[in-house]
C-alpha cells in the first residue's frame, strides 16, 4: 500500500478552508468546527487510498454532516442561552452587516439539524439539490421539503425590513 499522505495533505490544503466554513456553519463555533472537521479527517485518513479518486470533498461533507448529528444527539440540552438584542440606534449603522450575519447565523443554528444540514450545503456551499440529496442520503423532495420549511423558520425568525440595505432587503433584528 502506498503512503496517502501527499494527497491527502493537498486535500486538506485545497479544501481545508471550505470544509472548515460547512463544520462552522454546522456547529456556529469556530473550536467545535476545528474539533470536528479534525474528528472527520481523522476518520478519513485511514481509508484515503480507497477516496482519493472518488470525490472526496462530498464523502468529507457527508462525514461532516453525519458526525455533528451523533455529537448533537449526544449533547445535553437543559439549557438553551438566548438573549435579547439591543435596540438600534436611528440612521446609518455601520454595523449592520456584522448584525445581520450574526442574526442569521444565530438562526440557522436554532434550525433542526436536518434541516441546518441542507441549508448549509445548498446555499452556502451551493450544492444542487440532487449533490444535497446524495450527501444526506435522501431523496431530492426530501431536500426541497426541508429547505422550504427551513427557509419558512428563518423568514419567521428574521423580519424583513423595506428599507434598502447596500442595494438588498435589510433584515430586522
Amino acid at each position: 500500500m502506498t503512503d496517502p499522505a501527499p494527497d491527502f495533505e493537498e486535500f486538506v490544503v485545497g479544501c481545508g478552508p471550505r470544509l472548515i466554513r460547512v463544520a462552522w456553519l454546522l456547529t456556529g463555533d469556530r473550536h467545535l468546527a476545528e474539533d470536528l472537521l479534525q474528528t472527520v479527517l481523522a476518520k478519513v485518513w485511514p481509508k484515503w487510498h480507497r477516496l482519493a479518486d472518488n470525490h472526496p470533498e462530498a464523502y468529507v461533507r457527508k462525514a461532516l454532516v453525519n458526525t455533528h448529528a451523533s455529537w448533537w444527539r449526544r449533547r445535553w440540552r437543559g439549557e438553551l442561552p438566548h438573549g435579547e438584542l439591543p435596540e438600534r440606534a436611528a440612521g446609518g449603522d455601520p454595523f449592520a452587516a456584522v448584525d445581520l450575519e450574526q442574526s442569521l447565523a444565530a438562526a440557522v443554528r436554532r434550525l433542526p439539524a436536518r434541516q441546518r444540514a441542507v441549508v448549509v450545503l445548498r446555499y452556502f456551499e451551493d450544492l444542487s439539490v440532487e449533490e444535497v440529496a446524495m450527501t444526506l442520503g435522501c431523496s431530492t423532495g426530501t431536500v426541497k421539503s426541508q429547505a422550504s420549511r427551513a427557509l419558512r423558520t428563518l423568514q419567521s425568525r428574521l423580519p424583513v425590513d423595506e428599507q434598502a440595505w447596500g442595494g438588498e432587503r435589510r433584515v430586522r433584528s
